[in-house]
């Protein structure tokens, strides 16, 4: 097989967030079938201090490597964005550089595939490259601002509007080129069926390493004093996005007060003020943590109550794994393959998922054999390497679609 170019926008390593973790394993996978070269940014000189250990964990299969740290600010990018009349999530993440060196990479005739991560990486890919383009949108982010716009108002509404509309033009122009594009979930790929009319439209879920995140494995535990005495509820994630903000403070304010006795903790980097505001007697607010699976061991459930979702959690994965009950939202649950009421529960409302949680605490025996079940669901379809199976063929040069 010819060489794969990689874009991504952000470098895939380490694999400690969501986007991380899937641009990893897909850079993984790629380099096990032919040797790979790298186009990507990192989000400051720490992040891109990476790439070494990249190498190493790629056994000698990375080729060049272009990693240009970002540093166009969001206000930056939005007054570009409307002066040219584009998306600000195309200017955000926009170098003349790196084009440069995709140009250059794509004129040697070694280079086969063109491996797109993220949807604004597709802006780098020249109209009529000779290679076989796939791009990997992961979720339908157009679809996202569309749902900030629907549940903003003032001037955001307008802005997430305006956001929603652009960045969908471009996402469906991207796609309509492209030899395959790609989807987290079935539910993500259906949608974007639906919204483009387009049949080269695949979904490519996310897996997860159940050897790490492995209540057995090798890890750091959490002392008594750490972890505190009584019910321990947790939430995982980013915490300067968005949607885990307002997905934490909904339920410190609204679920928690229905569990007398239970502590919150959120897990997770960057915390903003608002939500370690939340922090009190009842609530724990961590930052980065050095291993996830040590708040994930002392857990006695897990919770997802995000109102906003697109593809699959990884938090949800990374917890079943860990063989911890977890409840979530019907958002959080969408596009993961698992039975609720055996493997996981499901909760729309603060009245039901105080009522979920409240259950699972009365009644341990239950708690453990549905974290049980978790567990031999995330091993039985969930590992990355199944997953990932399909990407043999879709990357093969050999099928490139015909051009109309």
């Amino acid at each position: 097989m010819k060489r794969i170019l990689f874009l991504a926008h952000r470098i895939p390593f380490p694999p400690d967030r969501g986007d991380k973790i899937r641009s990893w394993h897909l850079l993984k996978h790629l380099a096990s079938l032919a040797p790979v070269d790298l186009a990507c940014f990192a989000d400051d000189a720490a992040d891109a201090a990476h790439l070494p250990a990249l190498r190493e964990a790629l056994g000698g299969r990375l080729g060049e490597a272009h990693v240009e740290i970002r540093t166009r600010s969001r206000a930056a990018a939005g007054a570009r964005a409307l002066l040219e009349g584009r998306p600000v999530s195309l200017a955000l993440f926009d170098s003349g550089r790196l084009r440069d060196f995709v140009a250059r990479r794509l004129a040697d005739p070694a280079v086969g595939t063109i491996f797109a991560f993220s949807g604004q990486m597709g802006q780098f890919v020249p109209e009529g490259a000779g290679q076989r383009f796939v791009m990997d949108f992961g979720d339908v982010d157009s679809a996202k601002f569309a749902q900030y716009a629907a549940d903003g108002a003032g001037p955001m509404r307008w802005v997430n509007r305006r956001e929603s509309e652009k960045l969908f033009a471009f996402e469906r122009a991207t796609a309509a080129r492209a030899d395959l594009s790609l989807f987290v979930s079935e539910a993500e790929a259906a949608l974007f069926r639906q919204l483009t009319g387009l049949a080269n439209i695949r979904a490519l879920s996310n897996g997860i390493d159940v050897g790490h995140f492995d209540p057995a494995a090798s890890f750091a535990r959490l002392d008594g004093a750490a972890r505190g005495q009584g019910p321990l509820l947790l939430f995982t994630g980013q915490m300067d996005y968005a949607p885990n903000i307002q997905a934490v403070t909904w339920f410190a304010r609204e679920v928690l007060p229905h569990l007398p006795g239970a502590r919150f903790a959120i897990a997770g980097r960057n915390p903003p003020p608002a939500v370690r505001a939340l922090a009190g007697e009842r609530v724990i607010v961590t930052g980065a943590v050095a291993d996830m699976r040590s708040w994930l061991a002392a857990a006695d459930l897990v919770v997802a109550p995000l109102k906003l979702a697109r593809g699959i959690q990884n938090k949800v994965l990374e917890a079943m794994a860990m063989a911890k009950p977890v409840v979530a939202s019907p958002a959080a649950f969408e596009g993961i393959e698992a039975v609720p009421g055996r493997d996981l529960l499901v909760a729309d409302t603060a009245a039901g998922f105080a009522t979920a949680l409240g259950g699972l605490l009365a009644a341990p025996e239950r708690a453990a054999a549905m974290g049980d079940a978790a567990r031999r669901q995330m091993e039985s379809c969930y590992r990355w390497e199944a997953r990932l199976a399909p990407l043999a063929a879709m990357v093969d040069p050999g099928n490139r679609r015909e051009a109309a």
